[in-house]
C-alpha cells in the first residue's frame, strides 16, 4: 500500500494548531465520509481505503496516510492536496 509521510513546520500556539486540525478533521467527515478520532495530540482517521494521522506537536504537523490499493494511482494529487492544505492553514 502507498503511504503519504509529510512534516510541516508551524509556528502557532499549539491549542491554535489544534483547532485547525480539528477543524480540517471535520471537513473531512463532512466531504469524504471519514471517521476521525483524537488520541493525546494525534487525530486518527479512516474511511474505505485510507488511513492515518495528524500529529500536533508544539512546532510541527505531521501526517501520515496509507492508501489503498483504489488511491494507490491518485498518490501524487492526494500529496499535492495535503500541501496545499498545510500551506493554506499553516504557512
Amino acid at each position: 500500500m502507498p503511504s503519504i509521510d509529510i512534516r510541516r513546520p508551524h509556528a502557532l500556539p499549539l491549542a491554535e494548531a489544534r483547532a485547525i486540525v480539528d477543524k480540517v478533521g471535520s471537513r473531512m467527515q463532512e466531504k469524504f465520509g471519514m471517521t476521525s478520532q483524537w488520541q493525546g495530540d494525534t487525530l486518527n482517521f479512516s474511511r474505505s481505503g485510507v488511513k492515518g494521522s495528524i500529529a500536533v506537536a508544539a512546532n510541527e504537523i505531521r501526517v501520515n496516510a496509507e492508501l489503498g490499493l483504489m488511491l494507490a494511482p491518485l498518490k501524487g494529487m492526494v500529496e499535492q492536496e495535503i500541501q496545499r492544505k498545510l500551506d493554506e492553514h499553516f504557512a
